[in-house]
């Protein structure tokens, strides 16, 4: 029988991948994939607290991601929607003490220092537009969104038993690399990326760290150069990564 991991455990495993004490921390999840938990998710929320800190954040999408942007705004609740992108993030949104931001299909959740003032300010309408911007909710990848403040802040991703087709960062560089564009030419389409390819230029040419938490194999690494590194060979190779228009 396999033993469960536990806390001590996954502490210890997440410190050997490279979270440190005051990290900003933003994870993509697959829970399914840790294994045996002792305690199930909480166990996971709490060594994920003792690798962070009282200085840091934990920040978790709680997208709200039906299908059709009707339904998505038909149903949304800042308090009682369900998150649609794993059994981790639902466990972590309903959380006392996690904060939440006001966005109808990409909100975040947040956990630890300051974590309400982090997420409540996606209500904000200043920045770079995207295809998901709709009043009354503010700019989803904009200037004070959570996933633009974690960028700022030198965050950490932290990619725990899921691949680069989760990585909703590569719309961060799409409106970015669609902010270019529309200088060009301001009816210019909004550029949707691949992200498995993205992703196997990132491992080849990124620096990050690779190991287990748990069972699950894990990728961990800052924010700001994959965003910079990615948009950088968009810019200068587009045709490779452009997989048509949204």
């Amino acid at each position: 029988m396999t033993t469960p991991h536990t806390r001590e455990t996954l502490t210890h495993d997440l410190r050997n991948l490279g979270v440190e004490q005051g990290d900003t921390l933003f994870i993509h999840s697959s829970f399914k994939s840790l294994g045996s938990v002792e305690g199930g998710a909480g166990t996971v929320v709490s060594a994920l607290e003792d690798a962070v800190g009282r200085e840091g954040l934990i920040l978790m999408p709680s997208f709200n991601l039906l299908d059709g942007r009707e339904l998505r705004v038909s149903t949304w609740n800042l308090e009682t929607t369900p998150s649609t992108v794993g059994w981790l993030t639902e466990f972590f949104r309903q959380m006392s003490d996690t904060y939440r931001s006001d966005h109808y299909s990409h909100s975040v959740a947040a956990r630890g220092k300051d974590a309400k003032a982090f997420v409540s300010t996606h209500l904000s309408r200043e920045g770079y537009k995207s295809p998901w911007d709709i009043e009354p909710w503010g700019k989803t990848y904009g200037t004070h969104s959570p996933m633009q403040k974690a960028y700022k802040a030198d965050g950490k991703l932290l990619m725990l038993g899921v691949d680069y087709n989760t990585s909703t960062y590569v719309h961060f560089v799409e409106v970015l690399y669609w902010h270019e564009l529309l200088k060009q030419g301001p009816e210019t389409p909004y550029p949707a990326l691949d992200r498995p390819l993205l992703g196997a230029f990132w491992d080849e040419a990124g620096t990050l760290n690779r190991g287990l938490l748990g069972d699950s194999n894990c990728r961990l690494f800052r924010i700001q150069p994959y965003i910079d590194t990615l948009l950088r060979e968009v810019k200068n190779n587009p045709t490779p990564y452009l997989r048509g228009r949204t």
